[in-house]
């Protein structure tokens, strides 16, 4: 599991494909606070979407403020990385499908174990689907 965004970063650089990053900000709410967190159950709502060559992305904490000047609302964002070919990163237009695959995935809980996740401090999550 990878623990720290810059982790992220360095694995999306070392691929021998150019890499396009794919983000979805996600607002989580709890149905069951009472339970410890590992046994939480709640829902996730896709909030925004954003995809961004690495080299746009210096740190963590930079993409939060980033994030935050668009949309406050959201504790969770989900990532998954989208491979070029022929030395060439994939076209924002390229992205666009698995930018609306990813908020079909958040919003049924289907799939979500494919995505790296991080909550707004940089901690890595584990989520589980019901389904």
């Amino acid at each position: 599991m990878i623990k720290l965004f810059k982790e992220l970063l360095s694995m999306t650089n070392e691929q021998a494909e150019p890499q396009r990053l794919l983000f979805l900000f996600a607002n989580a709410e709890s149905t069951n606070e009472k339970k410890s967190k590992k046994h939480q159950r709640g829902t996730i709502s896709p909030v925004m979407c954003v995809d961004k060559l690495p080299a746009d992305l210096s740190t963590y904490s930079a993409l939060v403020k980033e994030a935050d000047a668009i949309e406050k609302n959201w504790n969770f964002v989900f990532i998954a990385s989208l491979s070029g070919e022929n030395g060439k990163a994939p076209t924002e237009e390229e992205a666009e499908p698995f930018l609306n695959k990813m908020t079909n995935d958040i919003a049924t809980g289907n799939g979500i174990g494919r995505y790296v996740i991080f909550d707004r401090e940089e901690n890595p999550i584990e989520l589980e689907s019901d389904s």
